[in-house]
């Protein structure tokens, strides 16, 4: 069976696959997304949350050129918390809980809707190539598609291969098959490939845990949400707890290590650094007494809780013991056990900052195929691929953010020009200029790059410039107006600050840190009304981009300025096919890397592990020349 002709065709319905057929379908491409199982688009296979530390960040960026994930996440979270307070706004990160099942419902219902997107259910498992050209896929149950572009976006599951103690079957995920055959056909044409590993916790049933022997960590007391459109406002919450682990869960875990597959090698693939499981914890910190877990709500219906923290691959009678041994958990009991999978994926250093393959023309590869671990990190990749497989087909400009516009870019760059080999995942300290990429102010660093090219709609815009010049009034306002002693001085001294005698700038109270604009506005009748006349519906939010602007002006002009001087290398392009090795003054390190890596310019260049600064100055002599 051959089904009709698509412009673009999406391999994979999870977080990387769903964001890239709604932007290729969005911007007029005929789309088709390919997925093993409809039921369970954009499933949060791993924690049931969205954001966090610098991913918070790129939900909100998605969100700010037209992707979904920031809608859907508003539409079905259950608890939202902004991270870092105690730190500098750039450290500022949203993090909502969702309901698991809501999640992947609303994401079909999205994507159902959206024009130019047909959905299939099957396997791919081959793709049909002519020459160097990607011309569409096979499918397992023998159905042709045939497109001028392919996006692979396929998770953990090229080749998954799941463990639990001494026990090993192949899976996806849990309860749903891997797929053979696509790794091979990749690699026959030259890709190369490598092995991955992550894991996952028990999933808890609720009604079995004593939650009054835990910690209760509630959501905000004014929740906010990921989406600059018009989502609905999070009402109700439910809270999530902290619980910890002890020497004699320890001493059972211990117990099961020499079964566990990551200790006898039987997992070749490597794990995440940042995300180990807990046998991988207390090997490596042995001389800590106890870990902290964060017990999570997986939605508002369902018993299910997921212990972020407690992920594991050991026998499930250990994990069954071992928890029953933290305190609240005496009398657990589990809905599946926790477990490893080990995967394929293709280093990312074969791709080009588009994220198509340097070796197969208008093949992209997305997500967890690239090394990255998050469904954020993911749903950024989707999102750009799209975008750019529609541009490229279109003979439009290639649509790349730069690492000073945007963490989506930090995070494909590093993939692109550094690659990995662990999971990759992203952190506020990868990012150069994080004063810059704030999770306020995505909107209005991207929306007008992705109205440009036509992804973010014009109601978009019109917000982003509606939001912008709210905080901007409300900062003319805080700088053009004074404020008295008899209205500010008891606020001054409740909060440990020196009082004024004289009637003062608004802006030099607020300068203050122990003074936030919040204190202004309830000390002065004057900014109330201003505000209140203002009638802005996100008040909240403009109110806190106004004070970051204010606070941390110096600062932020300091970074554009270093940005700016270093943007002058991302403008001088490399040919693609240059021929390295004719510099011989460059080391013979970067004429290897830099001929395996092609970066699309100096600036990309000077990122590449093993490059130096000399060799870069060698570059651009002989480009001066």
């Amino acid at each position: 069976m051959v089904l009709e002709k698509y412009d673009i065709i999406v391999v994979g319905g999870g977080h990387a696959g769903a964001e890239a057929a709604a932007a290729a379908a969005n911007l007029g491409s005929k789309t088709l997304l390919i997925t093993q199982n409809l039921d369970t688009i954009a499933q949060m296979s791993c924690n049931p949350a969205m954001g966090g530390v610098a991913k918070g960040q790129i939900v909100r960026e998605i969100d700010a050129l037209g992707g979904y994930s920031g809608i859907v996440t508003d539409k079905t979270m259950i608890q939202f918390r902004m991270l870092n307070r105690s730190k500098g706004p750039a450290m500022w990160s949203p993090r909502a809980q969702s309901d698991r099942m809501m999640f992947s419902v609303e994401w079909r219902s999205m994507l159902e809707n959206t024009q130019n997107l047909d959905l299939w259910q099957d396997e791919v498992n081959e793709i049909l190539v002519q020459g160097t050209r990607v011309v569409g896929v096979k499918t397992k149950m023998q159905v042709q598609v045939y497109a001028k572009a392919v996006i692979l976006t396929n998770g953990t599951f090229l080749n998954g291969l799941i463990h639990i103690g001494e026990f090993s079957f192949s899976g996806g995920r849990i309860g749903e098959p891997s797929v053979k055959g696509l790794t091979k056909c990749l690699t026959e044409l030259g890709f190369e490939s490598a092995r991955l590993k992550t894991g996952t916790p028990v999933r808890v049933d609720g009604r079995t845990i004593n939650f009054s022997l835990l910690e209760e960590q509630r959501g905000d007391e004014n929740p906010s949400k990921f989406s600059f459109t018009q989502t609905p406002k999070l009402v109700r919450q439910r809270s999530c707890h902290l619980a910890y682990t002890n020497e004699e869960v320890h001493d059972i875990l211990r117990e099961g290590f020499e079964k566990s597959p990551m200790f006898t090698g039987r997992i070749q693939g490597r794990g995440p650094r940042y995300c180990p499981s807990i046998e991988d914890k207390i090997n490596r910190f042995a001389d800590k007494i106890r870990h902290q877990l964060f017990i999570e709500p997986e939605g508002w219906t369902t018993h299910s809780y997921y212990i972020n923290g407690f992920s594991s691959s050991l026998p499930m009678q250990i994990q069954y013991d071992a928890l029953r041994k933290i305190k609240g958990f005496e009398n657990a009991k589990i809905f599946r056990p926790g477990y490893a999978i080990e995967y394929d994926y293709f280093p990312p250093t074969q791709l080009k900052l588009t994220l198509e393959t340097k070796r197969i023309e208008y093949l992209y590869f997305a997500g967890q195929i690239n090394g990255t671990t998050g469904y954020e990190e993911a749903g950024a990749q989707g999102l750009m691929a799209g975008v750019n497989a529609h541009l490229k087909l279109n003979e439009k400009p290639e649509f790349i953010l730069q690492r000073s516009q945007a963490y989506i870019g930090v995070l494909i760059d590093d993939l692109v020009t550094k690659g990995v080999d662990e999971p990759y995942r992203m952190f506020t300290s990868r990012a150069e200029y994080r004063i810059l990429l704030r999770q306020d102010n995505a909107d209005i660093r991207l929306t007008p790059l992705s109205h440009a090219i036509g992804l973010a709609s014009d109601a978009r815009m019109q917000a982003m410039e509606s939001r912008k010049q709210s905080y901007e009034q409300i900062i003319a306002f805080v700088k053009e107006n004074n404020i008295s002693p008899e209205e500010i001085n008891p606020t001054l001294e409740q909060k440990g600050t020196p009082p004024i005698s004289h009637r003062t700038k608004m802006l030099n109270i607020i300068l203050r840190p122990q003074v936030n604009i919040q204190d202004i506005l309830s000390a002065s009748e004057g900014f109330r009304q201003f505000v209140d006349n203002m009638n802005i519906e996100s008040v909240k939010e403009d109110m806190e981009s106004a004070e970051i602007l204010l606070k941390y002006q110096r600062y932020i002009e300091k970074e554009e300025e270093i940005a700016n001087k270093l943007s002058k290398f991302e403008n001088i392009l490399l040919k693609e096919d240059f021929n390295y090795h004719v510099l011989n003054a460059l080391s013979y390190e970067a004429r290897e890397k830099l001929s395996r890596i092609r970066p699309k310019t100096i600036g990309q260049a000077s990122r590449i592990s093993g490059v130096s600064p000399a060799d870069v100055s060698v570059l651009i002599v002989f480009l001066g020349r």
